[in-house]
């Protein structure tokens, strides 16, 4: 038969076995542990306030919950201005 060389396995053969052996689970546990990151990533909503650069919130709206949030007006105040703020639209360009 091709292939065998007798009664036992070399000690290269034992090597190269266990190596594969290890090489495979670990590829098989760091793929389960990347993909179970990727799925289990929070999702962001695109209105969220993430910093100043933050796309869908204008900076006066951010200013204002800044403010509100530091209690310089109070809630009706608040609601008031930013009512204001969405009810006049973006400013128009000249």
């Amino acid at each position: 038969m091709m292939f065998w060389n007798g009664h036992g396995v070399s000690g290269w053969e034992w090597f190269a076995m266990s190596a594969g052996m290890i090489l495979f689970w670990v590829l098989v546990i760091t793929a389960a542990v990347l993909l179970f990151r990727a799925l289990d990533r929070p999702r962001q909503s695109p209105r969220a306030p993430q910093g100043p650069g933050t796309p869908g919130v204008s900076s006066a709206e951010r200013l204002l919950a800044e403010r509100f949030a530091r209690g310089e007006i109070d809630e009706e105040e608040y609601r008031g201005r930013l009512a204001v703020l969405h009810s006049s639209g973006p400013p128009a360009k000249s």
